[in-house]
């Protein structure tokens, strides 16, 4: 069974994942790592360059990743509902692609908006973001919630949205563990 675990950029994804794993056994993979893997084999460096490399690029990266997602089995798969681009939101699992994977459920970690600009703030060193405003993430967060829904519908899956406020893992890893 795969399931998708989603949020944005500073929601907590990692660092709850972490706490469920301190506990229960999880074939816990990143979207995105398997996606790089794929991506560093075309030349692109990072995360943050393959975010901005045109759409059917994206699209084409997309589809060789649940490819080799959908041979892994049982699986939680962290990353997100949607990818906002220059031109705007890329949906993360386009049809063909959620149908390879063909999740069951769909997990989003959201957190305050506040909070998320104060993380991702702290790892500015080691990432390079675009700078987002609070209404910008807040919309991120909005239209992750659609999306999930969306994908829901079309493979009959269930959504579950874990809070993950500052020093709250521990309960977001409950929740989660509760589910799966």
């Amino acid at each position: 069974m795969v399931v998708i675990l989603a949020g944005v950029p500073g929601a907590g994804k990692t660092t709850v994942m972490k706490k469920v794993m301190e506990r229960k056994e999880v074939n816990f993979i990143t979207y995105g790592t398997v996606m790089l893997e794929i991506a560093k084999e075309m030349g692109i460096r990072d995360r943050d360059e393959m975010r901005k490399l045109p759409i059917e690029k994206q699209r084409k990266l997309q589809e060789l990743t649940a490819e080799k997602v959908s041979k892994m089995g049982d699986v939680v798969v962290d990353t997100h509902c949607t990818i906002k681009t220059p031109s705007g939101y890329l949906p993360g699992f386009p049809y063909h692609i959620l149908k390879k994977l063909n999740p069951r459920l769909i997990i989003l970690i959201e957190a305050d908006a506040n909070e998320i600009t104060e993380r991702r703030a702290k790892d500015k060193d080691i990432r390079r973001r675009d700078e987002e405003s609070i209404y910008d993430i807040e919309e991120h967060q909005l239209m992750n919630r659609i999306a999930a829904m969306n994908y829901a519908v079309l493979v009959s899956a269930t959504v579950k949205i874990v809070k993950n406020n500052d020093g709250m893992a521990e309960k977001a890893a409950e929740e989660i563990i509760k589910v799966l």
